[in-house]
């Protein structure tokens, strides 16, 4: 069986919200699906939500209002602690703009309960125009981090490459340290050892953290067997208030794991 989590915050209920759940609504492994609403204040999705009960019947859709933006890491905690109080096996963290089918996401979960040495999985992602986007990754340096986003592009373009596994086959599975947030598709017995996701990230580097923690007795799979679409829209490039959230919790990372010396990134990111 198999919970899913979906954190937002002042969505687009009727363009993202409601397709999305109306689709995952049909995974058949489905126990529960979480919504959890990070915004301050309930905005126009009540008519959605009643919407949405009627479809689930009231069984499988679980909607919780916080009432103020706890954070991405912490919010879905919220729905991974419920996975760990009722022994669900599996727990798929995802964003509201990702688009799957739901026979994937069945597929998935079979792959995972025929393969108890996965921790984490993550399949190919591309973007609405068809290209490919690189979210698996090796673990990051400070110079990856703060050079993508304030160097030349050319001056990173071979470092870029190598960071993003370009390097490697991406039409084989890899085993990579870290896999985006935006689609985490994760055992909870991997989870719980890794003491789910830490909370004094905000948001950005808590993907990075969990990949990294469950990498160490797990494999963590970027896996193409399954494409799944993502209108990923890199906030903290279009946004000074982003951009500091997301400089200050990136230091947060550095300072728990390391700015020049991680021994374990050196290991993990060598092995690939």
């Amino acid at each position: 069986m198999l919970n899913i989590s979906i954190v937002l915050y002042h969505p687009r209920w009727e363009q993202e919200v409601l397709p999305l759940v109306e689709e995952l609504l049909r995974v058949k492994n489905l126990r529960k699906l979480y919504l959890i609403d990070n915004s301050e204040e309930e905005a126009n999705g009540e008519w959605c939500l009643r919407a949405l009960r009627d479809r689930a019947k009231g069984q499988k859709l679980r909607y919780i209002f916080n009432g103020q933006n706890l954070g991405y890491g912490r919010a879905h905690n919220i729905a991974l602690r419920e996975s760990v109080f009722y022994k669900t096996p599996f727990h798929l963290v995802m964003n509201s703009d990702i688009q799957v089918r739901a026979e994937d996401i069945d597929q998935m979960h079979d792959f995972m309960m025929q393969t108890p040495e996965v921790g984490q999985l993550m399949p190919r992602v591309i973007s609405p125009d068809g290209m490919q986007q690189y979210l698996a990754k090796r673990l990051p340096t400070p110079l990856d981090v703060f050079g993508r986003r304030f160097l030349p592009a050319w001056l990173m373009a071979r470092r870029n490459r190598r960071y993003e596994l370009r390097d490697l086959d991406l039409t084989r599975p890899q085993n990579a340290p870290y896999l985006s947030g935006c689609f985490m598709f994760l055992r909870m017995e991997a989870v719980l050892q890794a003491r789910l996701f830490d909370e004094r990230y905000f948001m950005y580097p808590e993907d990075i953290d969990l990949t990294r923690t469950i990498h160490r007795n797990w494999l963590t799979l970027y896996y193409p067997a399954w494409t799944i679409t993502h209108a990923h829209t890199r906030a903290s490039y279009k946004e000074k208030h982003m951009l500091r959230i997301h400089i200050r919790n990136m230091c947060r990372y550095f300072n728990k794991w390391g700015w020049l010396f991680d021994k374990e990134r050196t290991l993990f990111n060598n092995s690939l």
